[in-house]
């Protein structure tokens, strides 16, 4: 396929929308996130059972956190502690 025939077939696919700059603005970002509460990688990875690797790729641009994981930064962005506690059991 050409680019611009893949092009036109992403978009005809309502479940592989691109990203539109408003998207990518209402995206919670990760690494702000885990700065915000004073955690390593390591740390933020762990006490939100999100794998290290998952979070590096997300935190350096290599990819960007699917809707599941968009909503479950913004859970945590808004009540860490009690995202901690439920994971906690």
């Amino acid at each position: 396929m050409t680019p611009a025939a893949v092009e036109r077939a992403a978009l005809a696919d309502p479940d592989a929308r691109p990203l539109t700059r408003a998207d990518l603005k209402r995206t919670p970002q990760a690494k702000i996130i885990r700065r915000a509460l004073g955690m390593t990688q390591e740390e933020f990875a762990a006490r939100y059972r999100i794998p290290l690797g998952t979070l590096r790729d997300w935190e350096q641009g290599r990819a960007i956190p699917d809707q599941p994981a968009r909503a479950y930064l913004t859970v945590i962005a808004r009540s860490p502690h009690e995202v901690q506690q439920a994971l906690e059991g």
